[in-house]
């Protein structure tokens, strides 16, 4: 029963994993989709950052309810909504005409994003030993990282050489396939407590919001690279923005699997700082285009995906068993709307100054959040 109890490959977390592969691949498929779409049918880059901004404007609407949900109906009926909700509404873009229209079923399927990603992360905890968390973490980034490695630059390929309804197809159909898999899911706790703290409370504490500050930030900078090196750098060469988002892609699930496996042995805290230098050197880098582009790609990738590890174990860290699911909406919340954010915002900045001033600035922006980890070391120790 011990040995039982310190594996990770059990059927609940092969249920899970396989649950996750099924939702990011629909995620994944059009991520980069959507803005271009949202671009070709009259918004411009504009619209494109509106696209993105308006799915993580719902996604985090929807994970802010997410701590109250779990805890009155719990992971399986919640998450089996979610599903629904991001699958569904996908089929309805071969139709969307349109800016309004676009961003509508936008809307409608960042709900169901929210949900599931909220589910998933506080799910994964909950059933990973706690001697083995980070490496469990290490091993779900895996399942989030792999369809962004290849269904990102696939979708890419597809619209190129086959319109956009072939991607519109896939993407809502994969999620729908999350529920032959999370049926595997069995009996998990997360239900049964109305008591737990909700979001803004959650936020309201410094331990925690630091932590989401330090990831939102990194989120911003990744919202604005998938949402624009499309734009930047548009074909399906071996300099393109296929390739290059290929090469993150790679390089945040191997970025996130060690740094999992280093914070079970050494503590999540010091990735946290080398993990924004090295996504601020990558971003700075890309915006040289060519060759650079895809070793600047491959270097934000890397920090990137550490810092993903890293600050959702020290958020799970600072929270109670019973509050995982507020633990895993906070971290979900600032990846969303951070990746929202940055789309948003810097679809002005692209607009005014190009791509290159933009990418600079979001490398500024990464440096800048070194204070909040020099903040968070003061106020908690070096642990």
């Amino acid at each position: 029963m011990r040995d039982e109890g310190r594996t990770l490959l059990t059927g609940a977390m092969l249920a899970l994993v396989s649950s996750t592969l099924a939702s990011l691949v629909g995620f994944n498929l059009l991520l980069s989709v959507v803005p271009l779409y949202a671009n070709e049918v009259g918004g411009g880059s504009t619209g494109a950052g509106f696209a993105t901004a308006a799915f993580m404007l719902s996604t985090v609407l929807a994970q802010t309810q997410m701590p109250r949900a779990l805890s009155r109906f719990g992971y399986r009926p919640v998450l089996a909504a979610g599903l629904l909700s991001l699958g569904l509404p996908a089929f309805a873009y071969a139709t969307a005409d349109g800016l309004p229209a676009v961003l509508a079923v936008t809307l409608a399927r960042g709900v169901g994003f929210g949900i599931v990603t909220v589910v998933f992360g506080a799910v994964v905890v909950e059933i990973a030993p706690a001697e083995r968390r980070g490496e469990a973490l290490g091993l779900f980034g895996i399942a989030i990282a792999l369809p962004a490695i290849f269904c990102n630059p696939l979708s890419l390929w597809l619209v190129e050489r086959s319109g956009y309804e072939p991607v519109f197809l896939l993407g809502g159909a994969a999620p729908l396939l999350g529920f032959v898999s999370f049926l595997g899911l069995g009996s998990v706790r997360g239900g049964g407590r109305s008591d737990g703290a909700g979001f803004l409370e959650g936020l309201a504490r410094p331990p925690l919001l630091r932590l989401v500050v330090i990831f939102a930030v990194s989120t911003m900078v990744g919202g604005v690279l998938v949402t624009f090196l499309p734009l930047a750098a548009p074909g399906v060469g071996v300099f393109s923005a296929a390739t290059a988002i290929l090469a993150l892609g790679i390089s945040v699930t191997l970025g996130r699997l060690w740094a999992g496996r280093f914070a079970d042995r050494n503590g999540p805290r010091g990735l946290l700082a080398p993990g924004l230098v090295l996504a601020a050197l990558g971003v700075a880098t890309l915006a040289q285009g060519g060759p650079a582009l895809l070793v600047g790609a491959a270097l934000f990738g890397l920090g990137f995906g550490a810092l993903q590890s890293a600050t959702l174990v020290m958020i799970m860290a600072r929270v109670s068993k019973e509050e995982y699911g507020l633990g895993s909406t906070l971290w979900n919340a600032a990846f969303d709307a951070g990746t929202g954010l940055g789309a948003f915002l810097f679809g002005f900045v692209v607009g005014a100054s190009g791509f290159s001033i933009a990418f600079y600035l979001c490398a500024a922006l990464l440096l800048a959040a070194l204070v909040v980890v020099r903040l968070d070391r003061a106020a908690t120790g070096p642990a």
